[in-house]
């Protein structure tokens, strides 16, 4: 269980949201939960990849390492 303090109107849009997708407000808010963990799981990954990257790469370099420029 969890409980959260929300402003009137942040309240009364978060209702229409969820009568837009004829749901309740528990649903909408735990989808949003989740799809801000999910984002922040998909930049540590691509911060991750890019410090094991050593840096970026160009588009050229990118390419011929995929064989893509013959």
């Amino acid at each position: 269980m969890f409980a959260i303090r929300l402003e009137k109107t942040l309240e009364q849009e978060l209702d229409i949201l969820a009568k837009s997708r004829g749901s309740n407000r528990s649903a909408v808010v735990r989808e949003a939960i989740v799809r801000f963990l999910e984002d922040n799981e998909d930049l540590e990954l691509a911060r991750q990849a890019l410090a094991d990257m050593g840096g970026q790469k160009s588009l050229k370099d990118v390419r011929e390492d995929l064989g893509l420029d013959d």
